[in-house]
This record gives structure tokens, sequence and C-alpha cells, in this order.
């Protein structure tokens, strides 16, 4: 019986990278299946088609895309779902939110196309990678993304389930932490960005994930 060929699903309304990426995966792997789609909608509509897929590259600046709101669908969708974002986005704060909501890599578009070529090797192997942090560009003094640099990995993650509306409870569950422990995260959120209630950190986290 044969084996199962590896399905990578390429996400990205560029022509010309999209043939860029497929060509790299099948230097890697020339066995894989490999699906484009240039939309959050064909994405959506190639998932089901393809249950088995491996991984997703995926463009967060497609037409029908608000921020990060494709990855914030795959992971709610798909949460088993491997996701290496490949964008033109270079800021700090930006990489780091889309590591919270579970990314496994983010490779920036101005990435040489065989150093591009070595990561993906590393990803469709099972690995992660993320840019070094001091080749990424810090964010505006009185932006959004540098009120979100103050935080830690794990603020932001609670940052992104306030959004959704989570009581303490369910992001405890969600993360495996005590509820007491998502207070203590939340009062120091809130001190970090400046923000006095849930209220308002759900309306950053709606600006962050918009792309504003």
């Amino acid at each position: 019986m044969g084996t199962t060929a590896t399905t990578v699903i390429i996400a990205d309304d560029h022509p010309l990278l999209r043939v860029a990426l497929r060509l790299s995966v099948e230097r890697i792997d020339s066995a894989a299946r490999v699906v484009e789609v240039e939309s959050l909608a064909g994405l959506k509509d190639a998932l089901p088609r393809f249950p088995d897929t491996a991984l997703v590259l995926l463009d967060l600046m497609m037409p029908d895309v608000e921020g990060l709101s494709a990855l914030q669908y795959l992971r709610h969708e798909w949460p088993q779902l491997r996701v290496a974002v490949v964008s033109g986005m270079e800021e700090r704060s930006w990489v780091r939110s889309v590591e919270a909501l579970g990314a496994v890599a983010y490779i920036p578009k101005v990435t040489p196309m065989e150093q591009i070529q070595q990561i993906l090797s590393r990803v469709i192997a099972g690995e992660g990678w993320w840019p070094p942090s001091e080749s990424l560009t810090p964010a505006p003094p009185d932006s959004i993304g540098a009120r979100l640099d103050r935080l830690s990995p794990q603020e932001l993650r609670i940052l992104l389930y306030i959004k959704d509306g989570r009581l303490n409870k369910q992001i405890a569950d969600e993360l495996s932490i005590r509820e007491s422990t998502v207070k203590t995260h939340i009062t120091a959120l809130l001190r970090k960005l400046d923000l006095r209630s849930r209220t308002q950190a759900a309306v950053l986290a709606q600006r962050l994930l918009a792309g504003n």
C-alpha cells in the first residue's frame, strides 16, 4: 500500500509568489500535493476537500482578509492544522501576535527564496521557525503595536481570548492554568496597556485583528 502524499495549501493572492512557493515545496517533497487558493473564501472551500492538509502557507493580506482574522478563523475551525504565515509585515508586535494565535512559523516575504526553501524544509518536517527579533521592525512609540509589545506571549493569548468574550474560567481551561492565574495576567495586561476594563481590552484586540 502506497503512502499518502503530503498536502500543502498555499493561500496568497499574488500568483508569482504562489508559483515560487509551489516550486519550493515540490523541490523539498516531489510527491507533495500542492493546492493554491487566492482568498480566504478559497481556503475555506479547500480545507473540507483536503482534510489531510499538513500545512497551510497563509498570507494575511488577501483581499477578503482583515488583519489577523484569517489566522484566528483557522485556529477556531481547524485547531490542529499547522499554519505558517508568509507576510510582508515585519513589525515585531505583529509577529508576536501571530505566534500567540498558534502559527508554527512566520516568514517575511523579503526573505530570499533560497532561505525560504530552507525554512519550508524545516516546517514541512514538523519544526517551527521565527525570524530573529533584531531583524524585525519596532512599532512606532505611540502605536497599538508598541503597547502590545509590552505583553508577554501568555498575556497576548489571554487578550485575544478576552476579545472573543471568554470568561476567566474558560480561558483557564483553554490554557490549562488556574483561574486565579488568568486574573493575575489580566490585571497585568490592563496595567501594561494603560486600560481600565476588559471591554477596552477587547476593543484593542479587535483593532489588532483588523490590522488597524
